[in-house]
């Protein structure tokens, strides 16, 4: 696992906007990589940069 980093360096990272990948995790699309005891996503950018990956090769 690479470096994990917040919603918000992520979202930039993948050019979207934080409360659309806040969306994509609550609605499983994705999933973070670590879950905070405070509730705080904290994301590994290339496993998140897969499962995007993955979930567009089934929809083609």
């Amino acid at each position: 696992m690479g470096k994990l980093v917040t919603t918000s360096e992520a979202a930039k990272e993948l050019g979207v906007g934080t409360s659309t990948l806040q969306r994509w995790a609550k609605d499983k699309v994705v999933s973070p990589d670590l879950v905070t005891p405070g509730g705080h996503m904290r994301w590994d950018v290339d496993n998140l940069r897969d499962q995007l990956r993955e979930l567009r090769q089934r929809d083609e």
